[in-house]
């Protein structure tokens, strides 16, 4: 019998040629230099099977916001604050989009890289969409269940990660504003008998961050006792989801959970860090001030 003898590249790229294609392509990865880590290594409750791949869009002159849909395999991007200056603090960042994407650069790694700046360690949150074509399990639920397993993956690791676990919040935008508000009334102590280690520790956020939240069920929404303190900002130009953080924060003011909402004039929807040039870019300062004082910014 005669054997082919093929140099190894060549082999290692006829390898590829017999890989399932969702094997090579299924996860996406957006930066390729930051850390990526599922949720659910061995895949997400839901979604099990599921081999589609999913797919990155980045900015371009005419679509400036970088998307990313579908999301089949939820996981965080790490992004951690220089050791000189970390505070100990961390946030759950979860970029908005509708439902059907996630705009993933300008709510997602620019927010990231801000609070790197102040000290605070930031974990982006890649959660399914409610309106994903061909999956109708996927829910308003399935994404709140995925920042959920978020918060609890890093308190799980908050040793590895420089992170205090008293001291880990929520943030969302848009959608994911709507997201964060329900993550924020539906945690739990962690689950005693699971035999998921990660699923015994504790959901529940310290603080919530609700910036334009969509509408969240705010005309119904149930404050827990215990809920986290909350932030919220938007603007009258954005009447809709301005509406959206008043009633939110008015159920906070009922339930008796401290909140702060600062509602400015102009400023589009989508605003994040984008605009400069209006008041409505000082609500990062506002933020730090609050995070300052319910004591969740500073050296540990």
């Amino acid at each position: 019998m005669k054997y082919l003898h093929l140099p190894l590249a060549s082999l290692f790229a006829f390898a590829l040629l017999l890989t399932p294609a969702h094997a090579q392509t299924a996860i996406v990865q957006p930066w390729p230099d930051v850390e990526q880590i599922q949720l659910w290594p061995n895949g997400a409750p839901g979604s099990e099977g599921v081999t589609a791949a999913e797919h990155y869009s980045p900015p371009t002159a005419r679509s400036p916001h970088g998307h990313l849909n579908p999301v089949h395999y939820p996981s965080i991007f790490v992004f951690l604050p220089p050791k000189e200056i970390a505070t100990g603090a961390a946030i759950m960042v979860c970029p908005g989009g509708g439902d059907n994407t996630l705009t993933i650069d300008h709510e997602g790694r620019d927010i990231a890289l801000w609070l790197n700046k102040i000290g605070v360690a930031a974990f982006v949150v890649k959660y399914r969409l409610a309106k994903t074509p061909g999956f109708t399990a996927y829910t308003q639920a399935t994404s709140m269940g995925d920042v959920l397993r978020a918060v609890r993956l890093v308190r799980s690791r908050a040793a590895d990660w420089g992170v205090d676990p008293k001291r880990i919040g929520i943030m969302g935008f848009s959608a994911g504003g709507a997201v964060c508000a329900n993550a924020g009334a539906h945690y739990d102590a962690g689950k005693a008998d699971s035999t998921d280690p990660i699923e015994r520790v504790s959901s529940r956020p310290d603080f919530q961050v609700l910036i334009y939240p969509g509408a969240a069920s705010a005309d119904n929404f149930v404050v827990p006792k215990d809920a986290p303190p909350a932030f919220l900002a938007g603007t009258t130009e954005d009447a809709p989801h301005a509406e959206s953080a008043a009633k939110l924060y008015l159920a906070f003011l009922a339930a008796k959970i401290p909140a702060e909402l600062h509602i400015y004039n102009t400023g589009a929807h989508g605003f994040a860090l984008e605009i400069k040039d209006l008041p409505v870019s000082s609500w990062t300062d506002r933020f730090e001030d609050w995070m300052k004082d319910i004591k969740m910014l500073g050296k540990k």
